[in-house]
């Protein structure tokens, strides 16, 4: 960090040399004016309404417009020579309970670090307000403005809160502060029990911008060429039918967000890597579940193909051979001729035999 301002704490007579630094930040996402036609950039001249001319920056000074239109010109010298006693000075006024000083007035918070040199008073004041439990008021000049502040502890460090001052809050006048509402006792009871519901301690690390995070997710679709994908919208619910019913609802809905919360923590990254394996290994088992039962069907499918072929290679084999039996009684030749052939050499064989019978039995009569 860098440092923005110097001074010194000046509590009593101990005067403790200081260094100023702004203790927050602003995370919101910068733009620049630009030319919609091809993305130039957009500036701005300073000039002059009388004479038209453009004018350095050296040139300008701060002007305080009159009622009557009339202006007062004031310039860095003017400023430099006003009266501020705690121009360089954090000026203790007073030390009293924080719970007295309402945060409406808080503007600004920036950390002090002390000098070599004051180390050791800047700790001596730091342990004493510690302790006491109170915060002190003091005047401190930044930017040639004077400003109300506090000074408290937080983390060791001391905490500079520049404050607005009392006129500088506004009062707030809104009609409904003069009605009279009626409020019942029995809902005043469930609002009430929907506070301790929703009761915690806070943890500032568990929220987000989430508007900041979609801005960024824009710019870098645009980048990247992507198109941006909406995020589905939460269905709404739909209305109570008194202010009752609202509450008793949001106490039931309130009770179980908090029932959820220990289970969340209590799994932990150990029961979420428990149910990815449990995952993994369910998938595994249904995946080899499917390739035996798909194994089974192409052998189911396989033996229903060989039957199917077996069956109508049998009537085939039979029309085959009635087939070759008719051709050979034809005494033709078909396509089986050689089967046909053979059944003529056998029916020939079987006459010659016939008639070499009566042909013996001559020769045994002679």
């Amino acid at each position: 960090m860098r440092s923005i301002w110097k001074g010194a704490i000046s509590f009593g007579l101990v005067t403790i040399p200081v260094k100023l630094y702004s203790a927050t930040e602003q995370r919101d996402v910068s733009f620049h004016q630009v030319h919609r036609e091809d993305g130039g950039r957009v500036r701005y001249k300073r000039v002059c309404t009388i004479d038209g001319e453009e004018v350095a920056y050296a040139d300008i000074a701060k002007g305080y417009e009159l009622p009557s239109g009339e202006m007062v010109v004031l310039t860095d010298e003017d400023f430099a020579d006003l009266p501020l006693t705690s121009s360089r000075r954090v000026d203790v006024l007073e030390f009293v309970d924080a719970e007295e000083v309402d945060p409406i007035y808080f503007n600004k918070t920036y950390y002090l670090e002390p000098d070599a040199q004051g180390v050791k008073p800047y700790v001596l004041l730091r342990d004493a307000l510690e302790e006491s439990g109170k915060v002190a008021v003091v005047k401190v000049a930044l930017r040639q403005r004077e400003s109300l502040a506090t000074l408290r502890v937080r983390e060791g460090v001391f905490v500079l809160e520049t404050m607005l001052w009392p006129d500088e809050v506004r009062t707030p006048d809104f009609p409904f502060l003069d009605e009279e509402i009626d409020v019942r006792r029995q809902e005043l009871t469930m609002a009430t029990s929907l506070i301790d519901t929703m009761s915690g301690d806070f943890d500032p690390s568990q929220y987000k911008d989430a508007y900041r995070e979609a801005l960024e997710a824009v710019i870098e679709a645009k980048v990247e060429g992507r198109e941006v994908v909406q995020p589905e919208e939460e269905a709404a619910e739909a209305p109570a039918a008194d202010l009752l019913s609202a509450l008793r609802a949001s106490v039931e809905a309130a009770k179980k967000g908090r029932a959820a919360e220990p289970a969340a923590a209590a799994s932990g990254p150990e029961s979420s890597g428990t149910a990815k394996k449990a995952a993994t290994a369910k998938k595994a088992a249904t995946a080899k579940k499917s390739a035996s039962e798909k194994s089974g069907t192409s052998e189911k499918t396989g033996t229903a193909k060989k039957g199917a072929a077996a069956k109508k290679s049998a009537p085939a084999r039979k029309s085959a051979a009635s087939g070759s039996g008719g051709t050979s009684g034809q005494g033709g030749t078909s396509s089986r001729g050689g089967t046909g052939r053979r059944s003529t050499s056998k029916s020939t064989s079987k006459s010659a035999k016939k008639s070499a019978a009566p042909k013996s039995r001559s020769r045994k009569s002679a």
